[in-house]
């Protein structure tokens, strides 16, 4: 069955050290993701400090020139997603991972312009918009301790000017003041790319049932991220199956979707890389998510969310 992944570091991880997206030995590469056959794969451009900026424009010449390279297909629009579900192509849609490294609010036009499709606010430190859900000691991340600070003025505008711009919202890694207070009332579709079940293992960059109820009341779907950290003790695909079972259980059959994080986490064992997740989706099949639902975890889920929003 194709499927979609919401978010992985793939492109960050190339353009830095010098691989080729094509082919690279990575976690994900376009050769592992057709053999794989993934419908589309999200790919984030995460930057973080001094040159942020600049470094930007680096990853997304480098994405581009990567997709005319190896002939992939970047994901614009509806059509061109539900294109790739329906044939044998692999599609890119470009999203970021910390909104952080933009100077003025009007740039969040230019990124739209640029083709971003998804984009999160802020990382695991706190920047002009937000700040994280983790909370750091003396360089340590205290993942028993979750954060009730909300957004700052500039994130409150910056999540306005993401809905003009068709531009899906995600909350992975914003803090849990900052994610009540976007889902608060709201009516349009948003993820959490990379994000697993506190209840199911009890770490502050998991969601709580409550935030998944409110993710899925406004029609948005939460990314199973595939770190061992954030799964639990479990074996790989047992995890993984707990996260999604829970994420049913709580907001339904349509909240649930994949967020591997792959090349931004060690490699989990039995899913080393995007190559094994026919193997996964069979062991899902075995414990009784199939069919329909197996369907709109893979891929009618997230479709249906960047129908709403991208258009």
């Amino acid at each position: 069955m194709k499927y979609v992944d919401l978010h992985c570091d793939t492109l960050t991880v190339c353009c830095d050290n010098g691989l080729n997206l094509g082919d690279c030995a990575l976690q994900t590469s376009f050769e592992k993701l057709k053999k794989s056959r993934c419908a589309a794969q999200c790919f984030a451009v995460f930057t973080e400090g001094a040159e942020a900026a600049i470094r930007f424009k680096k990853y997304l010449n480098f994405y581009y020139q990567s997709l005319e390279k190896y002939k992939i297909k970047a994901v614009l629009n509806y059509e061109g997603l539900i294109d790739c579900v329906e044939d044998e192509d692999t599609g890119a849609l470009l999203t970021i991972e910390n909104l952080g490294f933009i100077n003025e609010l009007s740039e969040i036009y230019d990124l739209a312009d640029a083709g971003v499709k998804m984009a999160s606010l802020v990382w695991n430190f706190e920047n002009k918009f937000a700040y994280p859900n983790l909370i750091f000691e003396n360089g340590i991340p205290q993942f028993s301790k979750r954060r009730k600070t909300g957004l700052k003025p500039l994130g409150r505008e910056a999540v306005k000017l993401l809905d003009e711009n068709k531009i899906i919202i995600d909350v992975s890694h914003l803090s849990d003041g900052g994610t009540d207070e976007i889902l608060r009332g709201r009516k349009i579709p948003l993820v959490a790319s990379h994000s697993n079940c506190s209840a199911v293992n009890s770490v502050s960059r998991n969601l709580t049932d409550g935030q998944i109820k409110r993710i899925s009341d406004c029609g948005g779907v939460v990314g199973v991220n595939f770190c061992k950290d954030f799964l639990g003790e479990c074996e790989t695909f047992e995890s993984v199956f707990f996260h999604i079972r829970h994420l049913i259980d709580v907001g339904g059959e349509d909240v649930a979707a994949f967020g591997s994080d792959f090349d931004g986490i060690p490699a989990p064992q039995d899913l080393e890389d995007c190559a094994k997740m026919p193997k996964l989706l069979g062991f899902l099949e075995s414990r009784g998510i199939k069919g329909r639902i197996l369907e709109k975890l893979c891929f009618k889920n997230f479709t249906r969310v960047f129908k709403d929003v991208c258009g």
